[in-house]
């Protein structure tokens, strides 16, 4: 057979791991008969195959290996082959194994894989990456690589292709899909940061960051939490407050697993705000302030104070809730806000603040610029930078009433103040909030009081002093300043306060000049500031003139007249208003004359009076014919016949003696028949002349023997007289009697009807009464007292006491020691229930001691204060703490017991060179001013009951001793009140005006003053209606006065305000 041709287009129509697939074509003719033998040779490595077609396919290669086919055309013979065509395959390698990414970085990503053919030490590998569209290859000697300059956070397709040792045959790729991790955020940063939130923002510059999410992680100690975001920022919520959080965010591929490296922030929570932030103290330049928090976290705080003031800010720390801001400016205000600090010492919560003045200092220099009566201007200064802005309140305080006033300048004037009234002014600065005050600073002003209205000066008949009234002025008043003077004389007195506004106050002045003119200030008093003074010009009254001490000279001028020449009258008491020549013909007609005024001529001749009023003479008008007058010398011719007024001057009767009495008048009065009367002229008398005798008629021869038997009868009858008046003068003085007294008794029912019309018109019923009262008893004769010898024992020489009535000591070495100053008066069941004395002399002071001693005296009652207004009213006749003798009296003070209105002294009473001895209990109230009246009735109520009580238990027949100064006035009123309610008590009446009457009977001037009298009768009307109000016995109020004197437990009425319940 001939050789076939050689095969042509020889091909690997596919190459496979472990097989190939051969074709090729034959041309010849002869072809259909053909074999094929396929040579195929791996190394040293020969192998055949047949194929019946141009075409086979070889297999149980080895991947990966080089082979050379080569294609023998075979003749049908079987043994004839043409020549060979070859071709050089490689099969394909098997894929890699265990393809994994070693590591996956940002831009890189490291890439392993095996592969276990024989060949595999020659193989080559192609990497392939795809990235979207995008497709990079890289080629590798070994079974692993590093693709660089990937981008990050990108999805690639890695495929790894083993290549044989052509460098061209390539087996199946192995793929791996990995995610290069995104790059770590940037400006990773809390945007905000809250209680218990935080927001995180970043940023991200990869180009596939749209396809990102992020983890967000954060610690808090071992507390691992973590969130998640699609986006480049996130709120984290529900924290703890005040806690430190670690954050850190990671960027996350599009696969939900490749992580980019973590950016971490370390972030503090805001602490909450503190809680109940308040200023426990408000200082001048410190501010404590306290606070609560309610955080977990709030014991690693710090606090940061800021405070501000305007444009200054200043800031303090403090490691506690608590804090002291010094140095602050005084009266500011400052906002101060607290802010708590997480530990890092930078994270703050938000600030609470409160806003808070400082205190100002105390204002400076606070004094009263003006004080007025109603008003008082304040001035002060303030030294605080802030002052312009405060306002300044004004606290004003009088006894319980507080009162505030507000200024916005460091001064202000107060008004509507009460006049003489103690104020304690305080003021405090209030910086600009006004409420914040600095202490205050305070200074006491007395407001002066107003001057009295309505001052009246009233002249008082026949009294040297002078009456001042006036309304009492509004507001306080504690004394009113009384000043009197004239050009050569001053004198200043102290009236008591009042308390009714618009009442009427009385005050007796000192005795003055009668018939002077003087000047009259008063000046309200309170608290030592003094009132503008009311000043008035004032005359007093008259009186009596003064008694001439020379007697008229009578000569006889035929033998039925005679001339009486005597001096003017001096008129210093008043002008002379008139004169009168009295006639007598005994030296004994020469006493008590004023009883005498009213007898005339006419009763001359009856034979009823030896003395009478033979002419008047009017001072003021012309001298008439029976006076001739010079050089103040008067000659009044007696006995001629003519008349003046109801006088006639009729002849005298020859062979008489006469005696002339010169009567001169600074007022006089006559009744209807033109006859003076007395008891309402103001009058004194000269001595008595001496006796003229009036020759015998020259006619009547007779008449002279006549005269004389005449002139011997007289005689005769007169010694007879004397005798006679002695005789009875002696009887009388014996015993105290008196003709029945002049009453105006009341049953105690119909006392109230009585009271409010005697009251009515400011007591114009009382006054009328007591004007009835002036006289009584004054006609009775004073012998004793008006003795020279006795004058300088009295203590006024108008108050003397009267002859029948008057107490005589025992013990005397002369007639005149009987004397003392003290009269016996009635009580209501004895008629020397008391003796009333004046307030001893120093030279009275013994016998005052020896009548206590021999009228066996165990109460003595004082009214007075030793010295009253800086006038000597008493003189202190008790030893103070020890013994003392007064003559031959020895006093002892045991005990004294002080209280708010009396005093209660004790004294051991005893004789020298006597055993015997008793105990005298001295009563002293303190509380009765001069000339007036207590504060109220039950002051003098209680106390008399006091007395009383006490009195009863003394022994019988002691009489009690009375006495204030005078021992009229005071003493007086209190022995009328002691009858009076003995006379209630006992006989269901009263009888004031009777009780008073009797009571002037026994000693001049008993109940002094007409407010004496009129206080008698509210006494009474309280009583009354004390008695009616509760339908009980009297009950008084003082029974603990007595129960500390006498040791007794007080009844029913103990501690009642009232005398009477």
């Amino acid at each position: 057979f001939t050789e076939p041709n050689t095969v042509l287009a020889l091909q690997a129509q596919y190459v496979g791991v472990t097989s190939v697939n051969l074709t090729w074509m034959v041309n010849d003719s002869a072809s259909s008969s053909y074999t094929f033998r396929i040579e195929f040779v791996n190394g040293t490595s020969v192998e055949n195959r047949t194929s019946r077609v141009p075409e086979t396919e070889i297999i149980d290669l080895i991947p990966g290996a080089r082979y050379n086919f080569t294609v023998f055309a075979v003749a049908a013979d079987g043994q004839t082959e043409g020549e060979g065509e070859f071709i050089t395959v490689y099969t394909k390698p098997n894929p890699v194994l265990v393809l994994q990414a070693q590591y996956v970085g940002v831009t890189s990503v490291n890439l392993t894989w095996m592969v276990n053919d024989s060949a595999s030490s020659s193989y080559t590998y192609r990497i392939e990456f795809v990235n979207g569209t995008s497709v990079e290859n890289r080629t590798s000697r070994v079974p692993e690589t590093e693709i660089t300059d990937l981008i990050p956070g990108t999805r690639y397709n890695f495929t790894v292709f083993v290549v044989a040792a052509d460098g061209q045959t390539e087996g199946e790729g192995e793929s791996i899909i990995l995610y290069t991790k995104p790059n770590p955020v940037l400006a990773l940063q809390a945007q905000y940061v809250g209680v218990t939130s935080v927001n995180l923002t970043w940023m991200v510059n990869d180009s596939a960051s749209s396809s990102y999410t992020y983890r967000i992680e954060f610690v808090n100690g071992t507390s691992v939490e973590n969130r998640t975001s699609r986006v480049p920022e996130m709120e984290i919520t529900d924290l703890i407050p005040g806690t430190r959080y670690n954050f850190t965010v990671f960027a996350m591929a599009a696969d939900g697993q490749t992580e980019g490296e973590g950016e971490s922030v370390i972030v503090y929570t805001k602490p909450n705000p503190v809680l109940a932030l308040q200023a426990q103290y408000v200082g001048v330049t410190s501010v404590n302030l306290t606070w609560m928090v309610n955080d977990s976290a709030s014991s690693s705080y710090t606090y940061r104070i800021e405070f501000v003031n305007g444009t200054s800010v200043e800031n303090r720390t403090s490691r506690v809730p608590e804090t002291e801001i010094t140095d602050l400016i005084p009266g500011t205000r400052y906002n101060f806000t607290v802010f708590a600090m997480a530990a890092d010492g930078q994270t703050e919560g938000e600030g609470e603040f409160i806003i808070v003045y400082t205190k100002p200092n105390p204002v400076l220099a606070l004094q009263a610029q003006y004080v007025g009566v109603t008003s008082v201007n304040l001035t002060w200064t303030v030294n605080d930078s802030a002052s312009s802005s405060y306002t300044y309140r004004i606290e004003f305080v009088n006894g319980t009433s507080v009162e505030n006033r507000t200024s916005r300048v460091p001064e202000t004037e107060i008004t509507d103040l009460i006049p003489g009234t103690r104020y304690n002014f305080t003021v405090f600065a209030v910086a600009a909030d006004g409420q914040t005050e600095g202490e205050g600073e305070s200074v006491i002003v007395y407001t002066i009081p107003v001057s009295v209205n309505s001052f009246q000066c009233v002249p008082v008949a026949k009294e040297s002093y002078l009456l001042l009234k006036w309304a009492c002025p509004p507001g306080y008043n504690s004394a009113f300043k009384i000043e009197i003077s004239n050009s050569t004389w001053k004198n200043e007195s102290w009236a008591l306060p009042c308390t009714t506004e618009g009442s009427e106050k009385n005050f007796r002045t000192v005795s003055l000049n009668y018939f002077s003119t003087y000047n009259v200030s008063i000046a309200t008093v309170s608290n030592g500031s003094e009132s503008l003074p009311v000043q008035k010009t004032c005359t007093t009254g008259i009186t009596d003139p003064p008694a001439p001490s020379t007697a008229p000279l009578v000569k006889v001028v035929s033998h039925s007249s005679l001339s009486v020449q005597f001096a003017d009258f001096k008129s210093v008491n008043g002008p002379l208003k008139a004169y009168a020549v009295m006639i007598t013909t005994e030296k004994q007609g020469c006493d008590s004359l004023e009883f005498k005024l009213n007898n005339t001529y006419k009763d001359f001749k009856k034979k009823t009076t030896i003395t009478y009023v033979a002419y008047v003479i009017d001072a003021e008008q012309d001298k008439t014919p029976s006076l001739h007058s010079q050089n103040g010398t008067n000659i009044v011719n007696i006995g001629k016949g003519n008349k003046m007024y109801g006088y006639e001057n009729g002849p005298l009767i020859p062979l008489h003696s006469y005696r002339a009495i010169v009567a001169g008048f600074t007022n006089i009065t006559f009744t209807v028949a033109n006859l003076i009367v007395a008891e309402d002229s103001y009058v004194s008398f000269s001595p008595c002349s001496d006796a003229v005798f009036l020759p015998q008629d020259p006619g009547v021869i007779a008449g002279a023997v006549i005269g004389c038997l005449l002139a011997l009868l007289a005689v005769v009858t007169i010694g007879g007289f004397i005798f006679w008046r002695r005789r009875r003068k002696d009887k009388r003085n014996t015993e105290v009697s008196f003709s029945p007294i002049k009453s105006k008794m009341l049953k105690v029912e119909n006392f109230e009807s009585y009271f409010k019309k005697q009251q009515a018109d400011s007591n114009c019923g009382f006054a009328e009464e007591y004007e009835e009262l002036k006289s009584v008893g004054v006609h009775q004769p004073k012998f004793a007292a008006e003795l020279a010898e006795n004058r300088g024992k009295n203590r006024y020489n108008n108050v003397l006491p009267y002859d029948i009535s008057r107490v005589k000591l025992s013990d005397q070495s002369s007639v005149t020691d009987d004397y003392i100053n003290a009269s016996y008066i009635p009580g209501y069941n004895s008629k020397k229930a008391f003796i009333a004395a004046q307030g001893p002399l120093p030279n009275t002071v013994e016998d005052f001691w020896s009548m206590i001693w021999e009228k066996n005296i165990y109460s003595i009652v004082m009214l007075t204060k030793c010295v009253e207004q800086a006038r000597t009213k008493c003189e202190q006749y008790w030893p103070d703490k020890e013994t003392k003798s007064y003559g031959d009296i020895v006093v002892t003070t045991v005990s004294e017991i002080v209280l708010p209105e009396w005093t209660i002294r004790d004294f051991t009473v005893e004789k020298s060179n006597t055993p015997d001895s008793h105990t005298v209990r001295q009563f002293h109230f303190t509380s009765w001013p001069d000339h007036g009246v207590p504060e109220t009735t039950d002051l003098l109520i209680n106390f008399r009951h006091l007395v009383h009580t006490y009195s009863t238990q003394n022994p019988i027949d002691c009489p009690t001793l009375v006495h204030c100064s005078a021992g009229v006035g005071r003493t007086g009123t209190f022995i009328a009140i002691d009858r009076l309610i003995q006379q209630i008590e006992m006989e269901n009446t009263v009888d004031v005006y009777g009780v008073v009457y009797d009571l002037r009977m026994h000693r001049p001037l008993m109940v002094q003053t007409e407010d004496q009298y009129v206080f008698l009768n509210q006494c009474v009307m309280d009583i009354i209606k004390s008695q009616k109000d509760k339908k009980t016995d009297l009950i008084y109020q003082n029974m603990t006065a007595m129960a500390i004197y006498e040791n007794f437990t007080p009844g029913t009425g103990f501690g009642k305000a009232n005398g009477y319940h």
